[in-house]
């Protein structure tokens, strides 16, 4: 009930925020006639830049179209049949008068243009001739030049007033072309001028007296005036439909007030416009693409008339996904269920906003291939959202359900502990082997397997230690050998001792408590348990600052994510720290040497076939984290490849409904466990697009522009969920103060770039490539940390550069480029983590760090 609850008032705030987006807007009337229309006939797939006309059929139906709005069209050109429409518009028995046009650019062709408008001034119906548009503006003809082809119409005996239209200031730039013609036609548009809309009738009116008052005497027309119904802002300038509304249906009654002469921009849609003038060039209709009115002339408007589907699709959909996933936690408390309805319905919103803008504008196959990417980006974001979401209200707000304690008189089998080591330091591997030899335990044997390490002053002191400590340790020397640390477990299986039931495996560094075995192995008492698995955990993490930022960085998913994942028997396996069931491990065809992370490629490999896994918060063994930044992102590159490898393997088990070999559970952590990681990589690519595309807002501000805001705003809203989710799970599982907690937030953020790539690696090859780290052993601290980073550096001196050529270039005038330069200052945030991070392990440490807690303290705190 508390579920149903909860997202009914969700979706209820839902339904408010879409009526209140979209509550009618109270305009003035108008019932009167309008004067005239800008006419361009052309339908869905049609160019005047591609010369594909349309029939006369179809000029015919739209002039059928608009005859009931006006009695006066103007046109842009003769070519292309477009000198027959004073014709079609009689033939109609239409009272249709027209203003003709020809295009000129200053080419050759103008000549034809001109004598084809010539012709075609002979219709009864034509008032006006137009001799180029704009012409003036584009830089194609000087006023001189202009005048020039005025005079030569005029020498063809046309019987009509001459004009051309140019924007109110080219007029009063050049006064001199009032004096070749008859009518002076302005064009008005305060969209351009960058005006909000309350201000953009005072604006035309006020050029208008402006240009009336310059050239007294002469016939003004206003050959465009309008709004547009969607395109970018620019600067205080937003195009809706509401605001095209309240625009025109003002215009018109101060026009019919003041005797204005005008054409509305326009009759119809025309995204084939959009390529060389933004996306608001294909949306200065009264009329869309399909001739259906965007409006109506009395009434309120709202800016989506359908909006109560789409708000109830969305609802649906976010109601539907958040249901599925709160069943199954029905202990969840209210918090809990609030903030993951929220989550889905905020996010849902903007995805369903997005296909709404989609359908409401008129995309080329090749910009709905583009859009429809980025919606699919969006919807994988959508996942990560919901999964994560879902993640904190379980650790924050449901109860961990403890997993039974095995009987106290559980038996004891006899286990073999694997220990695999290559090139290790022989005093490392000599406390590894002594804190296993201080196990307390029965029955157990401990087989050191060395493979490819060449120099015999390295294992040659593990192997006359391994002696010293008697029978039950044994050491294996291979030299070379195939299949790195899987091939090496793999021989020490083959040479197991045949009644050790338990395999152990432990990494070289790992000193073990004496209390591991004796605790983990009754767990196996339960026939079902195929393997358990202890936290990794560390001995050094008050060594450096940069130590203590991976010690908790480490500890958020040992003690936050593992719990929960052991709730649904989903845990990761990790190599250090597991034992196995022999029976299991036969059954699985021992450890995978096709994959760099043959530890947790095992432990789904097991559950696959049905084994339960049993996880144990508490630390039985510590050891040693890498030593500088470049060897723990190479350490978290091996994992990210990893788990690509074991994706790539498993991924029918995962996501095909109709394998029954894992529960819905395991696949649900196993498909959203690793999904932030593809996040990682979708954020790499949208970060090289992003410059891209900034480029072009730099280089190309008028022809490019900027992504629409409801593409901008979820990554956004994600970063900073991601922030906050981290903040509380800590809070939760991890208790350590809140410098560590933000420490640990940065340490996960310098590894972005590192797993982005490793993900992307990992989908285009079979092997992870040599990656070579910059040998700075000698070089200052600063060289060295930047040496180690030198790709995020570099990422990040690009972002902040976009950044700032956009402020430049387009002042923050409007809400798209703030949010737009936003964004990249956001994505350069993991990039500068990055650096830090590099230059905190760099620097060389003046004063000892204070201790971590250790992960028994941790549970300790926990109760």
């Amino acid at each position: 009930m508390a579920t149903l609850c909860a997202l009914l008032l969700v979706a209820a705030l839902h339904g408010a925020a879409w009526f209140a987006w979209n509550r009618p807007a109270a305009l003035p009337d108008w019932r009167g006639p309008i004067a005239g229309f800008a006419f361009a006939p052309y339908q869905r797939g049609q160019s005047g830049e591609a010369g594909d006309w349309p029939t006369a059929e179809q000029i015919a139906g739209d002039l059928r179209t608009i005859a009931p709005l006006t009695r006066r069209i103007r046109t842009y050109t003769v070519d292309g049949g477009f000198d027959r429409i004073p014709a079609l518009a009689s033939e109609q028995g239409l009272d249709l008068r027209v203003t003709l046009g020809a295009w000129l650019d200053g080419k050759p062709r103008d000549a034809a243009e001109l004598r084809r408008l010539a012709v075609a001034a002979r219709a009864r119906n034509v008032d006006l001739l137009m001799v180029g548009n704009e012409a003036i503006l584009r830089g194609d003809l000087t006023p001189a030049k202009l005048a020039a082809q005025i005079r030569t119409l005029r020498g063809m005996g046309v019987r009509q007033p001459i004009s051309t239209a140019e924007p109110w200031h080219v007029w009063l730039k050049h006064p001199e072309l009032a004096a070749a013609v008859d009518v002076v036609t302005i064009h008005l548009l305060p969209y351009w001028e960058g005006l909000p809309v309350q201000d953009a009738l005072r604006f035309t009116l006020e050029k208008y007296q402006a240009v009336a008052a310059r050239f007294p005497g002469k016939r003004i027309v206003i050959g465009e005036v309008g709004w547009p119904s969607d395109g970018r802002d620019i600067g205080a300038a937003r195009a809706s439909r509401v605001n095209q509304a309240a625009f025109l249906r003002g215009f018109f009654a101060e026009a019919e007030k003041r005797r204005l002469d005008y054409f509305v921009m326009e009759a119809f849609d025309q995204p084939w416009k959009v390529s060389f003038e933004g996306r608001a060039a294909g949306h200065w209709g009264m009329f869309d693409l399909d001739r259906i009115a965007k409006w109506p002339l009395t009434g309120a408007v709202r800016e989506t008339p359908g909006w109560a589907w789409w708000a109830a699709g969305g609802t649906l959909f976010s109601f539907l996904a958040v249901f599925a996933l709160l069943r199954r936690r029905p202990d969840i408390r209210l918090p809990g269920k609030l903030l993951l309805a929220g989550l889905a319905q905020a996010f849902t919103t903007g995805i369903v906003a997005v296909l709404l803008t989609m359908a409401g504008s008129y995309l080329s196959w090749s910009a709905g291939l583009v859009w429809g990417a980025l919606v699919l980006g969006q919807v994988l974001l959508l996942g990560v959202l919901l999964a994560d979401g879902f993640e904190l209200a379980e650790t924050v707000w449901a109860r961990t359900r403890p997993r039974p304690a095995p009987p106290e008189d559980a038996p004891l089998p006899k286990v073999s502990i694997h220990l695999p080591i290559c090139n290790e330091p022989p005093h490392m591997v000599r406390q590894t082997l002594d804190a296993l030899a201080g196990l307390d335990y029965p029955d157990f044997e401990v087989l050191v397997v060395d493979n490819n390490t060449q120099d015999p002053a390295l294992w040659e002191p593990v192997a006359q230690h391994c002696a010293r400590l008697g029978a039950r340790f044994r050491f294996f020397h291979l030299g070379r050998w195939p299949g790195f640390k899987a091939g090496a477990l793999n021989f020490a299986l083959a040479q197991t001792a045949p009644d050790a039931a338990i395999i152990g495996v432990i990494d070289s560094d790992y000193m073990v408590s004496p209390e591991w075995l004796r605790r983990m192995v009754p767990h196996f008492a339960d026939p079902k348990v195929g393997f358990t698995q202890n936290p990794q955990d560390y001995r050094d993490g008050a060594d450096s600052a940069f130590k203590r930022l991976m010690f908790w960085e480490y500890a958020g998913f040992f003690q936050a994510g593992m719990v929960t994942r052991s709730q649904r028997n989903a845990i990761i396996q990790h190599g250090t720290m597991t034992l196995i069931r022999r029976e299991a491990l036969r059954m699985a065809n021992g450890w995978a040497e096709w994959c760099i992370c043959e530890d947790s490629e095992l432990g789904l490999k097991l559950m696959r076939h049905g084994w339960e896994a049993v996880y144990s918060p508490e630390s039985m063994g510590r050891g040693v984290m890498p030593d500088d930044f470049a060897a723990w992102r190479k350490q978290r590159l091996r994992w990210a490849y990893g788990a690509v490898q074991i994706l790539k393997q498993h991924w029918p088990a995962i996501i095909n409904p109709f394998r029954r070999e894992l529960t819905l559970g395991q696949r649900w952590h196993f498909a959203t466990g690793w999904a932030p990681w593809f996040g990682d990589a979708l954020g790499l690519v949208f970060v090289l697009l992003g410059l891209v595309w900034s480029a072009g807002l730099i280089l190309a501000p008028v022809r490019t522009e900027f992504p629409i805001l409801l593409f901008m705003a979820p990554s956004l809203g994600l970063f900073l969920f991601k922030l906050g989710q981290i903040w509380a799970l800590y809070a939760a599982r991890v208790p350590c103060g809140w410098r560590d907690r933000l420490g640990a937030a940065l340490a996960g953020l310098a590894l972005t770039h590192t797993i982005g790539k490793a993900v992307i690696l990992g989908l285009f090859t079979r092997r992870l490539p040599f990656i070579r780290t910059p040998k700075l052993a000698d070089a200052p601290a600063l060289l060295r940390g930047l040496g180690m980073a030198w790709q995020e550096a570099a990422l990040a001196v690009l972002l902040w550069g976009a950044a700032a050529g956009i402020t430049v270039v387009h002042k923050a005038a409007t809400a798209e480029a703030v949010l737009w330069t936003l964004v990249l200052l956001v994505q350069s945030v993991p990039y500068l983590a990055s650096v830090g991070v590099s230059l905190v392990a760099a620097w060389p440490a003046k004063r000892p760090v204070a201790r971590p807690a250790t992960a028994p303290a941790l549970l300790l705190r926990q109760g």
